[in-house]
């Protein structure tokens, strides 16, 4: 019989001889890819700790990079009931006004007849069309507002109630809104223009299926003409006029269409709240370094995070002997070099005062860490706020007062470039021929046009028809008409017409190459009437020019540097002379230039991820060597116990003969043993 357990028949334990063996013969290996794969795992999370510590960091730039952004400036109004400021920029400056409210602006509301219910018809079962025209009237005559579309809502006889009308009005989003109002006669339509301001009066026209346009009867009796009589064209109530706010601001008279005040006081939008014509309202501008000083602090906080946890990466404890995991790492130094280079640097394209960190008080340990002298900050702060902000932001600043530069963008180098000018930008325009006499009648046979604006064709259009009495008011009309066509309004393009001597003038309100106009489709008599005909105008150029001496791209009034320290520079070109028009200087302060470094360190193709891929594989190596390593010891095992079974099998073979001699001994002394007896 075999022996199928090894170690039975010769009674050595091979199963834990081998096992011992293995082991023995794998463990320097193996505690040698242990300590390997300890290290880079510590390696690879150090690594993780510093593009942490890199990231939050590049957070705290945030309020610092871009100059334009840099917040200046606070503005206070001493009776907020009055007037408040939702708005202030840089540009305003540090001052106080004296603001008087005699009126706020209005929006224009017009009330029907009352009637029992909301859901019978209002119009005896008649549709038609509700025709909107903004604009303003005198007590004389109704004047359109140019810069307002006209606009035309059709009304089924099944939309006839006031709940039909007003639904149809509403989704028509036309610059009116519908309401219903219950009063004590009962329920009101009620129109209420969007837009408050004399300027944006409401006059209604209807085009009554029941042939009627200006009766109190069918559809028109929404119909509402200011300048009609009473029941005749002029159906509806004005509840509340349509109003300019009125004030002063330090003694001067002002108007506004709106309560809301953008361009009064430059940097400043006031909002108009309540009336007080007797109470004479102080808003004050002031010097703010608040957010700047907050920002420049936050700046310094953060930093000095980011060299604890470089410094905890790199140290050495001489006591202990022990050492932080990225020790005398290349890419942990190159990554602190660089920082420091940068932290320690002067701005390039800065002058005067201030330039560098230690300049406003910012200066380094022997640590690596940053101190801020606070009192020098503030001082420099109330010195110089743009220049503190442009010792860490992005600038740029032309000479030349009509030129504004934009922020720099990336890839700008900071540098003093010189701006020429060979062409301005100008706008796309249709001048036509002279027209008919005024005051000049618009019929059926010149009224319809088709025209292309900007490359956008727009639908057919139809001048109102009358008799016009002025230029300016037909003038007002064709514009009106334009900019209210739904796919030219939705494509955002727009024309200013005017009138010249004796012809009109289109003009795209587009600058550049793309601004253009022409009529596609005219009526009979639109040429000898109006001056109109089939044909493009005059196309609008794009500014053109250089920006540091290499050609630049124009678009527009917007010029855009091509080389390779200008790109993505960009200036908007607001006139001016050709020629020679000064320079332009950029500026890259320590916070953009950081934030670059990060943002191309923290990379999926920087070299901190570079770095991570590289532990990863050698991670990934280690773990083939194991399994190497297994198979070799599973290899091993298998040859051991080959070898020690067959010694096993040699052991049992030699035990069995020795049994099988010592039996022939016994025997033999047996036989000895009765032959000696025997003699």
């Amino acid at each position: 019989m075999s022996i199928s357990s090894p170690g039975i028949g010769s009674g050595l334990d091979i199963t834990s001889l081998v096992t011992q063996l293995v082991a023995a013969d794998r463990k320097p290996k193996s505690l040698s890819l242990d300590r390997k794969e300890a290290k880079l795992q510590a390696q690879l999370s150090a690594l993780g700790t510093l593009k942490s510590g890199l990231a939050d960091f590049q957070s705290s730039l945030s309020g610092l990079l871009a100059f334009s952004s840099v917040q200046l400036r606070t503005a206070a109004s001493s009776n907020k009931d009055v007037v408040t400021i939702t708005s202030t920029s840089s540009k305003a400056q540090v001052a106080s006004y004296s603001i008087t409210v005699a009126d706020l602006a209005e929006s224009h509301k017009l009330a029907s007849s009352a009637s029992g219910n909301t859901t019978d018809s209002i119009t005896g079962s008649n549709g038609g069309t509700l025709t909107f025209r903004f604009g303003t009237y005198n007590g004389v005559s109704f004047t359109a507002n140019p810069d307002k579309a006209t606009k035309s809502v059709t009304i089924s006889a099944a939309n006839s109630s006031m709940q039909g009308i007003r639904d149809a009005v509403n989704t028509a989003n036309i610059g009116v809104t519908a309401n219903i109002i219950k009063d004590a006669t009962g329920y009101r339509l009620v129109f209420v223009s969007k837009d408050t301001g004399a300027a944006n009066s409401l006059e209604l026209t209807v085009s009554d299926d029941d042939g009627n346009n200006l009766d109190n009867a069918g559809l028109s009796v929404l119909a509402y003409d200011p300048t009609a009589a009473v029941g005749n064209g002029k159906n509806l109530s004005q509840t509340v006029l349509a109003k300019d706010a009125s004030l002063t601001i330090d003694g001067l008279s002002i108007t506004s269409a709106s309560n809301t005040l953008t361009n009064v006081i430059d940097g400043l939008t006031l909002n108009l709240v309540s009336k007080a014509p007797t109470t004479p309202v102080t808003v004050a501008v002031k010097q703010d370094n608040s957010e700047l000083k907050s920002d420049v602090e936050g700046f310094v906080t953060a930093y000095n995070k980011l060299i604890d946890t470089i410094n905890s990466l790199s140290s050495y404890n001489k006591d202990t002997k022990t050492s932080g995991t990225l020790l005398g790492d290349s890419t942990l130094r190159a990554v602190s070099s660089q920082i420091r280079n940068i932290i320690s640097s002067t701005v390039s394209g800065l002058s005067g005062k201030y330039m560098a960190l230690a300049d406003i008080g910012i200066t380094s340990q022997l640590d690596g860490k940053l101190n801020t002298d606070s009192a020098k900050l503030s001082a420099a702060l109330d010195a110089s706020p743009d220049a503190v902000a442009k010792i860490f932001s992005a600038a740029a600043q032309a000479s030349d007062l009509l030129i504004s530069a934009n922020d720099p963008g990336s890839k700008a180098v900071a540098g003093s470039y010189p701006v020429t000018i060979s062409q301005l930008g100008t706008r796309g325009g249709y001048t036509g021929a002279a027209t008919a006499a005024f005051p000049l009648l618009v019929d059926a046979n010149n009224n319809n046009f088709v025209i292309k604006v900007d490359g956008i064709t727009s639908g057919s259009m139809a001048l109102t028809q009358k008799s016009y009495a002025t230029s300016t008011e037909l003038a007002t009309e064709i514009q009106a008409r334009i900019n209210g066509d739904s796919t030219l309004s939705s494509a955002g393009v727009s024309v200013a017409v005017s009138y010249n001597v004796d012809h009109f003038e289109i003009t795209s309100n587009r600058y550049g190459s793309a601004s253009a106009v022409e009529f596609t489709s005219i009526d009979t008599n639109t040429t000898t009437s109006l001056g109109f005909s089939v044909g493009a105008g005059t196309p609008g150029v794009d500014v053109a020019g250089t920006v540091g001496g290499e050609t630049a791209t124009g678009s527009g009034q917007t010029l855009s540097g091509n080389g390779l320290s200008t790109t993505g520079l960009s200036l908007l070109v607001n006139g001016g002379a050709l020629g020679g028009r000064g320079n332009v200087t950029v500026s890259r302060g320590i916070a953009d230039r950081i934030n670059s470094l990060l943002t191309s360190l923290l990379d999926s193709k920087g070299i901190l991820d570079s770095r991570t891929d590289n532990l990863n594989e050698r991670i990934d190596d280690i773990s083939t060597q194991r399994e190497e390593l297994d198979l070799r010891s599973s290899r091993l095992q298998q040859r051991l116990f080959t070898q020690y079974n067959a010694l096993d099998s040699l052991l049992v073979s030699l035990q069995g003969t020795g049994n099988y001699l010592i039996q022939q001994l016994n025997t033999l002394n047996s036989f000895n043993n009765n032959l000696n007896s025997n003699r």
